[in-house]
């Protein structure tokens, strides 16, 4: 690989309208942000990234501005690879995160600028992005439709069946009561053989976590995701983990060292990691390999556009082992118009794409319509 040399870096924001909300434990989506960063490098060959900026409802506009500043850094220097790059910036902004305390914001910016450097470096190579990462050939990937409402889910769940999904998570955490009818009519309506799982976000406490397990456990969910708050006590957190008949999963609020204990550790048996949050590439692929080496569940979160669901795709790929992309399957006009059929889904499988870096090249005039920043003229 050469040395990569930044021209320019420049950050995108944008927010899709959507007919429905999407509910969650801690919120309500009430429009789909989303944040492109493109990379043009002195040959004039772009790469594409993408931040992630859900949450709050300001999120999209500020990771945007914050990742063109990043951006400005960079600009003119030479990196002999995308995870020097990333090195390099992490280690510049320590003392900017200690003074704004922004410790999220700006991973999720380097985050987008890491994956647009290594699209950048593939497509330079002429090999899709998960082969540059050494990963022998792959057709397809398994996924699970995502982001499942608890309004009358097993209408949704039945639905997206019919187009070929075989595998599903149900967000939950709105009661015990409602969250087993939820799941109970989930079961029902897709049968023995669907694979079922759940979400909590972080809102149950230790108790609650266990009485849903157990309550659950005959439903044969794959995993409970994210039952407690990431910073619970850990004695907590092994005490579930021991108790539960259901594997716990987790790891898309995690980073760094957090990341690499929970390879090891006996808690989660299913690992999640959201490329867009924290990482990139340049952060998260050892550690994938790690998780399937040591024979747990590598499953990439992802909720957002469509850069970040291919990303994604691509670090599961490079991986390997047995874990599922998460496939966000709500209307999305903006990502949408950045996939297009590029990822069907047949009998819970989607392609790989096999064309240089993630394999796609956003059409930035398509998208102006839902662009909030910079400003449209």
């Amino acid at each position: 690989m050469g040395p990569i040399k930044p021209a320019a870096i420049e950050a995108f924001a944008y927010r899709v309208p959507i007919a429905a909300p999407i509910k969650v434990a801690f919120g309500t989506f009430r429009d789909r942000p989303f944040v492109l960063v493109r990379i043009v490098d002195e040959d004039g060959a772009a790469g594409w990234g993408e931040a992630w900026c859900n949450w709050p409802a300001v999120g999209a506009e500020h990771r945007a501005r914050l990742a063109a500043d990043i951006g400005e850094r960079l600009r003119g220097r030479s990196f002999a690879s995308p995870s020097e790059a990333f090195r390099a910036i992490t280690a510049e902004l320590e003392v900017l995160v200690l003074q704004t305390g922004e410790v999220g914001p700006v991973a999720q910016a380097i985050a987008g600028i890491d994956i647009a450097f290594w699209d950048l470096a593939a497509r330079k190579q002429g090999l899709p992005l998960y082969r540059m990462l050494g990963a022998d050939a792959a057709e397809t990937v398994p996924v699970y439709a995502t982001g499942i409402n608890p309004d009358a889910p097993e209408r949704f769940a039945a639905a997206r069946q019919a187009e070929g999904h075989r595998a599903f998570k149900l967000k939950i955490g709105f009661g015990q009561e409602l969250d087993l009818r939820n799941l109970k009519a989930m079961r029902e309506a897709l049968g023995n053989k669907a694979v079922l799982t759940a979400d909590a976000n972080q809102i149950l406490t230790l108790e609650q976590a266990l009485a849903i397990s157990r309550a659950a456990a005959p439903l044969d969910l794959q995993w409970l995701e994210e039952p407690l708050r990431v910073d619970a006590p850990i004695a907590n957190w092994r005490n579930l983990a021991a108790a539960s008949p259901i594997r716990l999963a987790g790891g898309e609020n995690l980073r760094d060292a957090q990341l690499e204990a929970a390879v090891t550790d006996n808690i989660l048996h299913v690992l999640q990691p959201d490329i867009t949050k924290w990482g990139g590439f340049s952060g998260n692929l050892a550690i994938a390999r790690a998780t399937v080496a040591a024979g747990k569940w590598f499953c990439p979160h992802v909720f957002g556009g469509g850069i970040a669901l291919l990303a994604s795709l691509h670090l599961l790929a490079a991986a390997g082992g047995d874990g599922l992309l998460e496939f966000d399957c709500h209307p999305n006009a903006g990502r949408e118009l950045i996939i297009g059929c590029l990822l069907p889904v047949h009998e819970g499988r989607v392609p790989v794409p096999q064309t240089p870096g993630l394999g796609v090249n956003p059409d930035l005039a398509a998208l102006d319509q839902y662009r909030t920043w910079p400003p449209r003229p």
